[in-house]
């Protein structure tokens, strides 16, 4: 069966972006498809300064919104990127593969490197490195898929170079995955910046919609958004990028085709008004869900506890195989528990 990985960084609190973006697929499609595995990436939140309080309450958030989401750990594992130690050990393993020269190419380092200058803040070795971790959370499971935005398949590129020349150096040890990106909403645009992508790591503003807004909070924001010059409703990403954004949105939340959608307004005031109804209507049932959750927050840690047992079992012998592979002496202890997490994994 193909095997699907991907995260989410728990660095600001999930967006109506992430949802129609990455969320509402897994919970739809790719749990159903494929032995999929999704993972809350904290350790990826540790790049920039941060809070530790804050990041341990936003990855216990992510993990419970992303059940509220649909998500079922009877059909897919859900985990916590740091209970699971075989991605920092191939993590180092990749670094002896990786160039430094593929690191500064990555446009998301250059992007958030020059953030963290403008800001005045001193840049972290691991800003740089953190691509080497994504690649080794993606081949630590021998993953055939990576369902991702187009902001992030540069990343999933890496994890193929990676893959195929560890492979020609050392024999085959790891899949090599490939980037399948969602064909509707794969970016959802700030509502107050159409040019910029509704990002979690902006932790306020009115054009960010997160999954836990309240309805009238959703609407405000949505009614409020910038649109562009002229009157007529038309679907043009470059020359309408407002309107077009929110066509899209409400596209994604209806099941519609933004073009179609354009012919049936005649004003921004009715789009609006529609478009911020079905995003109300789309979050009800997550948030709903959410509450539950919350509720139980047993049930959470137990889902998480059992996600990455089944996480290392997977993990475990193809790191171990990776480290021998590139030649390092094997480790006698816990032996026992190796070779049962082989045996489990090969009987799967």
């Amino acid at each position: 069966m193909t095997r699907v990985f991907s995260g989410i960084k728990p660095t600001g609190h999930l967006t109506l972006g992430n949802y129609l973006g990455a969320m509402r697929r897994w919970a739809e499609v790719d749990q159903y498809r494929a032995d999929a595995l999704f993972c809350v990436v904290d350790l990826h939140a540790l790049t920039v300064d941060h809070d530790p309080a804050r990041v341990r309450r936003l990855s216990r958030q992510a993990a419970t919104l992303l059940l509220a989401s649909g998500l079922d750990p009877e059909r897919c594992t859900l985990f916590v990127q740091s209970h699971v130690d075989e991605h920092a050990r191939l993590s180092y393993l990749l670094e002896c593969v990786a160039t430094d020269g593929e690191m500064r190419r990555m446009i998301q380092y250059k992007e958030k490197a020059a953030r963290e200058q403008r800001r005045g803040g001193s840049l972290r070795l691991s800003l740089l490195t953190y691509p080497v971790l994504m690649a080794a959370d993606i081949l630590a499971y021998r993953t055939d898929e990576v369902p991702v935005g187009d902001d992030q398949t540069q990343h999933v590129e890496l994890a193929r170079d990676l893959a195929v020349r560890f492979n020609h150096r050392y024999g085959h040890t790891f899949t090599v995955p490939r980037a399948t990106p969602p064909a509707v909403a794969a970016r959802v645009m700030n509502l107050q910046d159409p040019a910029s992508k509704m990002g979690k790591s902006e932790d306020v503003g009115p054009g960010i919609v997160y999954l836990l807004d309240e309805p009238d909070v959703v609407r405000r924001k949505v009614m409020r958004a910038v649109t562009d010059s002229g009157r007529e409703v038309v679907y043009d990403r470059e020359s309408r990028p407002g309107v077009a954004n929110l066509l899209e949105i409400l596209a994604a939340c209806s099941g519609g085709n933004p073009e179609e959608l354009a012919g049936v307004y005649e004003s921004y005031g009715a789009l609006k008004k529609d478009t911020a109804e079905a995003v109300v209507e789309v979050l009800r049932p997550v948030q709903q869900r959410h509450r539950e959750l919350c509720a139980d927050p047993g049930y959470v840690e137990g889902v998480l506890r059992e996600g990455a047992r089944r996480a290392r079992e997977m993990a475990r012998p193809v790191v171990d195989a990776a480290y021998r592979a590139i030649g390092l002496l094997p480790s006698n202890a816990g032996d026992g528990a190796v070779e049962e997490a082989v045996a489990l994994n090969a009987a799967r």
